[in-house]
């Protein structure tokens, strides 16, 4: 008996080994390239046993879960979003994670998804718009290929997976890769096959298997925006074959998240700037929105998109009226200091004392529906200003725009640039501050603008932005006042919200990305300029017609009503 003890041991030990071998070489795999730069295409190929479908885990090394984040708002939201998603602050999910596969069925449903539209009026999950999205499973029970995912193992992860890819917080505070349909984020993609499959998930990725011989080929697109350095480890069919690391691919954005050239950004901002100066709204929403299209500003693992795009926003909203003010207060003379500064003493406490606690309890969705509303009819109201009736009531507007008008005509004749008028006091006190400008009187309350100006500055810290649109109509509709000076009292009242909303982020913990900010402050600066020199090239009337629009513009974002845009 003990003469075979041995060699009946190392034959079960060697048959054992075949068996594990002959397991491995049926899983045998190769990847295209040790390291791909951002956005390159990847190839894995190989041999699984014949009649199986593929499934090709690819997944981060480095795992992300709830404890890990850094930011204040985030350490209260993702506990919340956690209990009731089904996963805790321990629960750990490859940020980047993909499904390659033949059977995309054992993960979930391509269906249909609704979207865009005034949830307050449609009701939640429900839009005006109409796209498909790939749907996972509810249940992890209901998972068809459970030991295939790699690191995917638990029903805590596949909750959380499920949370990052499909709600758009998870998306943009963990994930940050979106498929959108115009600026709407549908879902992150997770699971992903063949491009014959009419998906625009799928666009540009191969999948080919042929399940007699077991021989597989499969190709997809890297995340153009993945950080530096990143390491994926690769599994087919639930076994390791490998891994690989996605370098650096132009310049990198470290907060921002993205890879752009600090250029585009100053262009970018010379352009917004401009338009800011030129009517003194709107310029931090048009800067959010250039982010969000352009930038695509995103922020690291663990920390909300918004709470990187908006302190960054602010560089905009406070330094483009920095590059107009020389011109406005020093050359022209032209902005109503009173005024400018109740507005900016009530931004001031809005922004920093009262803003935190409105943006805590108020729904954001539906307070920016009811935002909407109000800058429509704000819209109407400017363009209701222009009939001839409205015009005859203020007849101070009206004969001011008279005069700038035959002055143009007369600089236009004489080869000149046109001079604008100057802010000249006639009386100042708290409720009733008076002043003339080319000839004619205007009468405003300043303690009433400082009133209305902790309602403006709520809103700037929600948004992170300078709050001009709301500013400049309250100004010519409210105080009638014309848009020559109502601009530069806005600039004022927007750099102390700025001041506000941006003291507000840093005591919460949130910098902006260095570069990001200081390529809008330099793109900032100089469309400050340039729009206090073009804003007298365009009359009274021309200058209420682009506010109008604009916020129109803003109705149609609010709403979500602008994927044509």
């Amino acid at each position: 008996m003990k003469k075979l003890y041995w060699p009946s041991i190392s034959l079960m030990f060697m048959a054992l080994l075949f068996f594990a071998l002959q397991g491995t070489c049926l899983a045998d795999a190769k990847i295209s390239a040790e390291s791909i730069k951002a956005g390159d295409p990847l190839t894995i190929e190989g041999t699984i046993e014949p009649g199986q479908e593929l499934y090709i885990a690819v997944a981060q090394q480095d795992m992300f879960a709830s404890k890990d984040t850094t930011g204040t708002f985030e350490m209260k939201k993702l506990p919340k979003k956690g209990k009731k998603a089904g996963f805790d602050n321990d629960t750990a999910i490859p940020p980047l994670y993909y499904m390659l596969t033949s059977n995309p069925d054992a993960f979930g449903k391509t269906d249909k998804k609704k979207f865009g539209g005034p949830s307050v009026l449609l009701g939640k999950g429900k839009g005006i718009y109409s796209t498909t999205m790939f749907y996972l499973k509810k249940n992890f029970s209901d998972v068809g290929a459970q030991e295939m995912m790699g690191p995917i193992k638990t029903e805590k992860q596949w909750n959380f997976l499920r949370f990052a890819h499909q709600d758009k917080y998870g998306i943009n505070t963990v994930v940050k890769e979106g498929n959108k349909k115009g600026k709407i984020v549908i879902f992150a993609r997770s699971v992903i096959q063949d491009e014959s499959s009419g998906n625009y998930w799928d666009k540009g990725t191969s999948v080919k298997l042929d399940k007699t011989t077991g021989k597989f080929t499969a190709t997809f697109k890297s995340f153009r925006h993945t950080a530096p350095n990143t390491q994926f480890d690769v599994y087919v069919n639930g076994d390791k074959t490998g891994a690989y690391t996605v370098e650096k691919n132009g310049f990198w954005l470290t907060k921002g998240y993205r890879y752009m050239n600090p250029l585009w950004i100053v262009i970018g901002a010379i352009l917004v700037g401009t338009y800011f100066s030129m009517i003194g709204a709107a310029g931090g929403m048009l800067m959010g929105a250039f982010q969000a299209l352009v930038v695509q500003t995103a922020g690291p693992v663990g920390i909300n998109a918004a709470n990187v795009l908006r302190p960054s926003n602010i560089a905009l909203t406070l330094f483009s009226p920095l590059g107009s003010f020389y011109r406005f207060a020093v050359v022209e003379k032209r902005v109503a200091w009173p005024v400018g500064l109740s507005f900016g003493a009530g931004i001031f406490i809005g922004s920093v004392w009262l803003g935190k606690y409105a943006t805590a309890i108020l729904p954001m969705q539906a307070y920016k529906e009811w935002l909407a509303v109000l800058v429509v009819l704000m819209g109407i109201k400017t363009l209701m200003e222009l009939t001839p009736a409205a015009m005859n009531k203020r007849k101070n507007i009206k004969a001011m725009t008279q005069k700038f008008n035959a002055a143009v005509a007369k600089a236009k004749a004489e080869g000149g640039a046109v001079e604008m008028g100057k802010i000249e006091p006639v009386k100042s006190g708290l409720t009733d501050y008076r002043f003339k400008f080319w000839g004619e009187e205007f009468k405003i309350n300043p303690l009433l603008f400082a009133f209305l100006g902790i309602i403006v500055g709520i809103v700037s810290r929600a948004f992170g932005i300078g709050g001009g649109f709301l500013l400049v109509p309250m100004m010519t509709s409210i105080a009638a006042l014309p848009m020559y000076v109502a601009v530069p009292i806005s600039l004022v009242g927007t750099c102390f919200s700025s001041i506000g909303s941006f003291i507000g982020y840093v005591m919460n913990g949130y910098l902006p990305d260095l570069v990001l900010a200081g390529a809008i402050i330099i793109g900032g600066f100089v469309g400050g300029m340039l729009g206090s020199r073009a804003q007298k090239m365009f009359s009274e009337k021309t200058l209420k017609i682009i506010l109008a629009f604009t916020l129109f513009f803003l109705f149609f974002r609010f709403f979500k009503l602008e994927i044509w845009i």
